[in-house]
């Protein structure tokens, strides 16, 4: 980086520093030098800068017009008060214009710029009132004499405060409408960061969804039927190689569903990962038959004909809310259950149900997960789900997913 580029960036980066040089540098220039100057060719301070007083005046407005450039930007109207009465005490302490006055301009612009508008409108009067009196106070009072010049000096100093005023008013414009726009670019970049936030929390929540239907199920059937031919096989050897051919059968479609909601998770290798259909409804008998050879006696009926296409993915719904279901019945109901799963299409929808007659509600091995997702899915297609003992025995799920708009 060149030196004028590091120079830049240390100005920008540290505006403080450099109005407090700017002052020291102009109180020495402007005030002390011409002091000293004086000093050392000879001239008495009452020749050159009037009475004792007057030399006391001329430090005071200096170092008041100096602190009040180094507070320009940081306390705008700090330094409007402070430059105004060091103006006032210029025009009432007989003397000539003092070359400090060259900072009044600068510091009109930057109280307009930086203050509150306020501040600004302020600055705008007490400028309009100086030109008045440094215009009396350093041109003389005759007007008869040579008006036309008093004029030309009055005109002189307005046009001079109105440009650095409209100056700093365009200044003060733009730096407002640029934190307008880095303030509204903030918070779009804080509702991205919180969208992105929710989105990762229900993706999480419908991989937890799919994850557990699909390996709960699975495990279930593996173990109601190593359970189940490990104490058939005592009387029927024949039995074990059909039921481990059910279990690799189900492994599988395990594996293979796994498979496939893990390829979606891998961007870097998204083409490659194995992709399987959605179960929807067209697979539920195949899931009944599953169901059925890991050991559950299970009735599938159908009513009615559906009016109108459910929405996308609701089939996918209907299929995880059966599969869960019937996986409850295999791990709660207990020996000698049977379930009932009934689907029913209606003017408004489709009714799955799915009751057993097992022993009813059991204390959950889990945390509810598996009801907990059959209730989000469902209600992501404006659908409910309900749970609940049978006054008879047993339990009953109850999932509605109404018919899409259209």
């Amino acid at each position: 980086m060149k030196w004028h580029r590091r120079l830049d960036a240390w100005v920008r980066a540290h505006p403080g520093r450099v109005d407090a040089i700017v002052a020291i540098c102009s109180f020495v220039v402007f005030t002390a030098a011409p002091l000293l100057l004086a000093g050392s060719i000879g001239l008495e301070a009452g020749e050159r800068f009037g009475a004792l007083g007057s030399l006391v005046a001329t430090l005071f407005i200096g170092a008041a017009l100096a602190w009040a450039v180094s507070e320009r930007r940081t306390h705008p109207r700090r330094a409007l008060w402070v430059s105004v009465s060091a103006c006032l005490v210029q025009v009432v302490v007989p003397g000539e214009p003092l070359p400090m006055n060259i900072f009044v301009p600068v510091l009109l612009y930057s109280i307009t710029a930086y203050g509150k508008r306020v501040d600004a409108r302020w600055a705008l009067a007490f400028s309009a009132l100086g030109s008045v009196l440094a215009t009396l106070a350093f041109t003389g009072m005759s007007f008869g004499r040579d008006l036309p010049s008093y004029v030309a000096v009055f005109i002189f100093h307005v046009l001079i405060c109105t440009v650095a005023w409209v100056a700093g008013d365009l200044t003060r414009t733009r730096r407002l409408a640029l934190e307008a726009v880095a303030d509204r670019a903030h918070r779009l970049e804080q509702e991205q960061e919180q969208e992105r936030a929710l989105a990762a929390a229900d993706e999480r929540r419908r991989i937890a969804r799919e994850m557990h239907d699909v390996v709960a199920h699975s495990l279930s059937v593996i173990i109601a039927q190593a359970d189940g031919a490990r104490y058939a096989a005592v009387g029927d050897p024949e039995v074990a190689p059909r039921t481990l051919g059910t279990i690799a059968q189900t492994g599988r479609e395990a594996l293979r569903e796994m498979r496939s909601l893990l390829g979606v998770l891998r961007a870097d290798d998204d083409e490659a990962a194995p992709k399987a259909p959605a179960p929807d409804l067209a697979r539920i008998p195949e899931l009944v038959e599953n169901t059925r050879r890991a050991g559950l006696q299970v009735t599938l009926t159908h009513r009615g004909e559906p009016a109108r296409p459910l929405p996308s993915g609701a089939g996918l719904t209907a299929f995880r809310a059966a599969q869960e279901a019937l996986t409850n019945v295999l791990k709660h109901a207990g020996p000698h259950a049977a379930a009932t799963l009934d689907l029913t299409w209606t003017g408004r929808g489709l009714t799955l149900s799915v009751t057993d007659t097992g022993r009813g509600a059991t204390a959950s091995d889990g945390l509810g997960r598996g009801q907990q997702g059959m209730r989000e899915r469902a209600a992501l297609y404006g659908g409910s789900a309900t749970f609940g003992p049978r006054g008879g025995g047993g339990y009953a799920v109850t999932v509605f997913l109404p018919y899409q708009e259209i």
